[in-house]
């Protein structure tokens, strides 16, 4: 959502059942609270804050005496506080005790994206009688749902990363054809040059890796530790970055697959053809769900990529989620495409961005191919485009 949306929080939590929402911060601990409440990101914060929005009625804050304007731009009543012994009385006349309050709170943190206030804090709430409930499913209808600005700079970064991949193949053919030695990390390096002309920001270099180093899907070459490129050798690529111009932009996320050599051997397109093939069953679960008008978590969307992985006997080598939550951040806050590392319960709703990545892992090298499935509430979309089909023979 674009701006702070009082009633449709309200509403919401009218839908949800719960009594109230509860946003808490210390030193910057709850971006997705920050994210919701419009919160200016230039103001300093360093004391403990409360802003509590019941179902119905006026919201309540509590701030203290030397931060007392950091609520300022939210409606409700503000109550300034000292002291430790102060904060706890005002924190606990703020509630009529029996509530069901939403907290950034994930039982036995079943959806670690979603855990951001301590276990303490939570110990402090139950003892004024609350009942601390999961914002799980608010965060993804105020902070995961895309406007058709961000959908619009997703598409204009996908296309951008997709012509860095392909010059960056071009560039590595070149460097062969000239007998120019290549390494992952001189390759990185020109990824990233490549998006810094695109005026493209990104959180982490990209991917770049080769033979064993393709088999650790977070690989990552640094300058005095990388591999030299070598004829034989499969090449992962793994990109993401989203527009500088935009305060809202949300990232796009790919990964490609070539071989060093001008025809991919039979075994390489055999790996690869799984994992494509998981990739689509994957996209085509989600799409037909919807269509039928069906709700889908995202743990049922991993099971059905997996299971393609399983069935061709390659599930031991499959080690990560099918895939994440996309927006502002490249790991975002709405529901992940995951029944490995968690049960992600939470539904997919439309507005919202994931990525489907499946891969497989060995020894000798490893393979991921990665595009992100945008829904509505007519099906599921891929705005990164083309869709890898086989492995690039990127020397022929």
């Amino acid at each position: 959502m674009s701006k702070f949306d009082l009633n449709s929080i309200q509403k919401a939590l009218g839908d949800m059942g719960c009594d109230g929402w509860l946003f808490y911060d210390f030193h910057g601990s709850d971006p997705i609270g920050k994210a919701i409440l419009k919160l200016p990101l230039n103001t300093m914060q360093s004391r403990r804050w409360y802003y509590y929005i019941p179902a119905m009625g006026v919201p309540q804050k509590l701030v203290h005496s030397i931060e007392r304007d950091v609520l300022d731009h939210l409606p409700g009543n503000r109550e300034i506080y000292r002291g430790w012994k102060e904060m706890h009385e005002k924190l606990k006349s703020m509630f009529r005790g029996g509530e069901r309050v939403a907290m950034q709170y994930s039982p036995k943190n079943a959806v670690p994206y979603i855990s951001r206030i301590d276990a303490g804090t939570v110990e402090l709430f139950k003892s004024f009688k609350l009942k601390p409930v999961s914002s799980a499913d608010l965060v993804q209808l105020f902070e995961a749902r895309w406007s058709q600005v961000q959908l619009d700079s997703h598409i204009n970064s996908a296309k951008h990363l997709y012509e860095i991949v392909d010059a960056t193949f071009k560039m590595i053919k070149e460097k062969f054809e000239a007998k120019v030695s290549l390494n992952e990390f001189t390759v990185q390096k020109f990824m990233c040059e490549q998006m810094e002309q695109r005026g493209l920001y990104y959180d982490h270099e990209p991917i770049v890796a080769v033979g064993p180093n393709a088999g650790n899907p977070h690989y990552a070459p640094m300058e005095n530790n990388h591999r030299t490129l070598e004829r034989g050798q499969v090449l992962q690529l793994d990109i993401w970055a989203k527009e500088k111009k935009l305060e809202e932009a949300v990232y796009a996320d790919i990964s490609w697959v070539g071989y060093l050599g001008d025809s991919v051997p039979q075994a390489e397109a055999k790996i690869f053809g799984i994992v494509r093939e998981a990739r689509d069953a994957a996209i085509r679960f989600v799409d037909d769900s919807i269509k039928k008008g069906e709700t889908i978590g995202g743990w049922q969307v991993d099971d059905v990529s997996r299971g393609v992985i399983e069935k061709a006997g390659y599930g031991d080598y499959f080690l990560h989620r099918t895939g994440h939550s996309i927006g502002r951040e490249v790991h975002a806050n709405g529901a992940n495409i995951d029944n490995l590392e968690t049960k992600d319960e939470r539904k997919i709703i439309p507005n919202t961005c994931f990525s489907i990545e499946p891969g497989i892992y060995m020894a000798e090298y490893g393979m991921r191919t990665e595009v992100d499935v945008y829904v509505d509430k007519k099906g599921a979309q891929v705005f990164t485009q083309p869709v890898q089909q086989e492995v690039v023979a990127i020397l022929k």
